[in-house]
């Protein structure tokens, strides 16, 4: 072997110098592998929301919930529109339609409803069947196209422009059903026990109105009607007011009309039950931990006197609440038909691009523990069939009903005190003690 050179160390040098900076180029001058784009980014911040929050976590290892991640970013994911369509799809395994991205317009529009604004569209009020997946109408908007079509509860919306509901979504399905006022949408529907039909609708502008009320007047009685069609983040503040004007017209009672409010904000419908109960609970709720809270009323109520209250097919989600916290304390008595049965719980979260996640994230239980997903809720009386299709118009037979049922209860607390007078006189004369006369 020949001895090293002078040259051979600076040769070796210039080896490594060449080494390190060819290094150090491909780390600074190439991407890194896991740089992710915003709309994958948008992917990643839905999977982290739904995965710490939503309510049946043992659904993530049936549908793989992480292998749905991995497959969701590997996608080709450049617009908006992109990552919108890999996050349904990798929501769609969990089975809960409740659980759902909404596009930043659809978004938009659904925090515009919770306000008690006018809305632009048809006036339907959508729910997903748990059995099949199918979009049915829970109720239609009072004074909407859709409710002057004579459209009802329970029924089933087979097409829309074309589309199948059912592969749109819930929330797809709502957006396009709005638009521009003076537009038309074609429907294929099926009313409850009915062929299938077409309906050609006109879009206008509906008017929200979520608090109606007057009063009631016979020879008799007096008495309050208020009806709330849905529970948006004014409600509380109307009911407030109505109550305060009928109370101010001596009424003696009270009809409230929850038939048709497919639900809303979950805190408004809480505190209108506030309202109405005085330190008893209105509901209980139960998170993914299986934690069952009960949320009770405030000692002041608004109203403590004789009511009864109607609920129909329509009658869901914050009104059921409603309608089983007064059921189940005994405070007022439901009457009307079986309720929808939408007992579960959706969070609201604002995304970075200004769309939204509605994640199912508690369901709730009546105050004595009756189950609502699925089930509904079983009034005290059913009443006639078939059911008005105006509600609180001049022609609804089962608010007729209700005002009887709330007359015939005043007279027979009016009969039970006249007793109870009568007895307590009785008793009272029988024991007071004879005094001595004066000799």
């Amino acid at each position: 072997m020949s001895p090293p050179t002078k040259n051979q160390p600076k040769r070796l040098q210039r080896s490594l110098y060449g080494l390190l900076s060819l290094v150090l180029s491909i780390i600074l001058f190439t991407p890194p592998l896991f740089a992710l784009n915003d709309g994958q980014q948008l992917v990643l911040e839905t999977w982290r929301l739904v995965n710490e929050g939503y309510v049946y976590p043992s659904r993530f290892e049936e549908v793989h919930w992480r292998d749905l991640r991995k497959k969701a970013i590997k996608k080709t994911i450049s617009t908006s529109e992109d990552a919108y369509t890999a996050i349904e799809a990798m929501l769609l395994p969990l089975g809960d339609p409740y659980t759902r991205l909404l596009r930043p317009k659809d978004y938009e529009a659904m925090k515009a409803s919770n306000l008690g604004s006018e809305i632009n569209g048809v006036g339907l009020q959508l729910g997903a069947r748990s059995k099949d997946g199918q979009i049915v109408v829970i109720a239609p908007l009072e004074g909407s196209p859709a409710a002057d079509a004579g459209v009802i509860s329970g029924t089933t919306v087979l097409e829309v422009d074309g589309e199948s509901p059912k592969s749109l979504g819930l929330e797809a399905t709502a957006a396009r059903l709005r638009g521009e006022v003076g537009s038309q949408v074609v429907l294929e529907i099926q009313p409850p026990g009915e062929e299938s039909k077409e309906l050609v609708l006109e879009r206008r502008s509906v008017d929200l109105r979520p608090v109606r009320t007057r009063r009631l007047r016979d020879e008799a009685h007096t008495l309050g009607y208020l009806r709330i069609t849905q529970f948006s983040e004014g409600v509380p503040q109307l009911v407030e007011e109505a109550l305060e004007e009928l109370s101010e017209k001596d009424i003696e009672g009270l009809v409230l009309d929850l038939r048709n409010n497919s639900g809303g904000l979950v805190s408004s419908g809480l505190a209108v039950a506030d309202a109405f109960l005085s330190n008893e609970p209105i509901v209980e709720t139960r998170n993914r931990d299986g934690v069952s809270d009960a949320i009770p009323a405030g000692e002041k109520t608004l109203y403590d006197g004789p009511m009864v209250t109607l609920v129909n097919g329509g009658t869901a989600s914050a009104s059921e609440i409603l309608a089983g916290a007064l059921q189940d304390n005994g405070r007022s008595q439901l009457i009307g038909s079986l309720t929808f049965g939408k007992g579960l719980i959706q969070s609201l979260t604002d995304l970075s691009d200004g769309s939204g996640l509605a994640v199912t994230v508690a369901g709730y239980l009546t105050p004595n523990g009756k189950d609502i997903q699925n089930h509904g809720i079983n009034p005290d009386r059913l009443l006639d069939q078939p059911e008005p299709l105006n509600p609180g118009g001049a022609e609804d037979r089962w608010l007729h009903d209700a005002e009887l049922l709330m007359q015939a209860n005043l007279d027979r607390l009016s009969t039970d005190l006249v007793q109870d007078i009568e007895n307590y006189s009785e008793k009272n004369e029988a024991t007071i003690p004879l005094l001595d006369t004066p000799q």
